[in-house]
């Protein structure tokens, strides 16, 4: 969540005073503030706002986009659809994380929600499959820079004890949106039009995003940096951004042309890529680097099957789109819950430990979309994949992001949230790109399409199990 999509938060460190707002000394009392004391409680008001309309926006477009291709005869497309939203939310995570550390996360959280429902509007008068790839882009660019500007903001507002707390609210954020968004999301698009679902949730959230812009201007600015921050590589990030979304249009095809641009955005990524990542990340060095690799495997995983398993659900195994938005319920509220659970339950057990644990919740998830890819077994086998693995990323995503606070050099908290964002979004475009590629391969062979789903969720069984192998390395010592 915003995780997800969106989907978690991340950043902090202890001395960053001379940047951020002022650390708050416990209360007279003796009792030390909480999310809703005076000290943190419009901070805690904007940034569940923030989340609500996020959740809301997400969980009901997704479940609609299998439907929204297929009516604007794009279905090969459909990696560069869901890709694409990914793709730009790298470049705008790096974007807000730079103007997160520069001038506080008031102003990128502002333009953000501004541009979610101008994107939502692109979405909803496209007439090609290619505009929908580009309203998705550009919502994907919205979302990457809230989803960081929020992480900086937690590390700039609330001490180290209550980060996990935070993150559990925010993920408690995407309850009600997994409650209402995707079941009537479903519904309008089978009764009415996909087109309505972009259209109703402009409408509604437009009023909502201006309230918060102008709350958002009423948070206190952060004092200035005593040191500017260095310029991010914001032209490596572009190019970064955009070999990713070239890379998903080449594993869309077979031909010579999309090959082509496979080979061109997968050289882009390879070179580039590591510009962004701390040094070591796809080494699994110890430290933030490893806490930055397992973002990426757990998000890769995850995201994959939350596109596909609903692919194949509604393209080939017939189950109404309706049905479908009911496991993304599922899945929100199971996301949800672990978050609840890992920050007020087990918030004495090691955050690598519970990486662990989700890494193999994650990988019995992946087991169970491959079986529902048996043609003996009732169509829906799949469909609790998506919320098991949801339990999952909700131990791992919120445990991580504590990790990389921890690791998080002072005065960076939006450079490590940009680059727990970027590899997140690398993650879920790689591996992506190679179930696709899996996918394209068994039907080249003369295989059937649930052959070519099989084929590809079992590849997700190597990103799991590397999650689960590897969690130890980012223990924070």
């Amino acid at each position: 969540m915003p995780e997800r999509g969106g989907r978690a938060v991340r950043s902090v460190s202890s001395a960053r005073s001379a940047q951020r707002v002022p650390r708050v000394p416990p209360a007279p009392s003796g009792r030390e503030p909480g999310l809703l004391s005076r000290e943190h409680r419009a901070a805690t008001a904007c940034f569940t706002a923030v989340m609500f309309l996020a959740g809301f926006a997400a969980l009901a477009v997704v479940p609609v986009l299998p439907t929204a291709v297929a009516d604007l005869h794009g279905l090969t497309l459909f990696p560069l659809v869901a890709g694409g939203f990914v793709a730009a939310s790298l470049l705008g995570g790096v974007l807000g994380g730079a103007w997160s550390d520069r001038s506080g996360a008031r102003a990128p959280l502002a333009a953000a929600t501004a541009l979610t429902v101008a994107t939502l509007l692109v979405s909803a008068a496209a007439g090609t499959v290619w505009q929908l790839a580009a309203g998705r882009f550009l919502d994907g660019l919205a979302a990457g820079a809230v989803a960081v500007a929020v992480n900086a903001a937690i590390g700039q507002a609330y001490p180290e004890r209550l980060r996990a707390r935070v993150l559990a609210l925010m993920s408690t954020c995407w309850v009600v949106p997994s409650l209402v968004g995707p079941p009537l999301a479903g519904a309008v698009s089978a009764l009415w039009s996909w087109r309505a679902v972009f259209y109703g949730l402009a409408a509604l959230t437009a009023l909502p995003a201006l309230l918060l812009v102008l709350v958002l201007r009423r948070l206190p600015r952060p004092a200035a940096p005593a040191e500017r921050p260095p310029r991010p590589p914001l032209l490596v990030a572009a190019a970064v951004s955009a070999g990713a979304a070239v890379a998903q249009y080449g594993v869309s095809g077979r031909d010579g042309r999309h090959l082509s641009a496979a080979a061109a955005g997968a050289a882009v990524l390879v070179v580039l890529a590591p510009r962004l990542l701390p040094a070591g990340t796809w080494r699994a060095v110890r430290g933030l680097p490893a806490t930055v690799l397992l973002r990426g495997l757990g998000s890769g995983t995850f995201f994959t099957l939350e596109a596909y398993v609903p692919l194949m659900l509604v393209t080939e195994r017939g189950v109404d789109p309706v049905v479908s938005g009911l496991a993304f319920t599922g899945s929100a509220l199971a996301w949800a819950g672990a978050s609840w659970a890992q920050g007020h339950l087990l918030d004495r057990v090691p955050r690598h430990r519970l990486v662990a644990v989700g890494a193999l919740v994650l990988t019995g998830a992946v087991a169970l979309a491959v079986l529902g890819t048996l043609p003996g077994l009732p169509a829906l086998t799949a469909a609790p994949a998506m919320p098991l693995a949801a339990v999952g990323m909700g131990l791992a995503a919120p445990a991580l992001t504590v990790l990389s606070l921890t690791h998080s050099p002072a005065g960076r908290e939006g450079r490590t949230s940009g680059a727990m964002q970027t590899n997140q979004n690398l993650g879920q475009l790689g591996v992506l790109a190679l179930a696709s590629a899996v996918l394209n391969a068994c039907l080249a062979l003369g295989g059937g399409r649930l052959d070519g789903y099989r084929a590809a969720f079992a590849l997700l069984l190597l990103p799991a199990a590397l999650l689960a192998a590897l969690a130890a390395r980012a223990r924070a010592d």
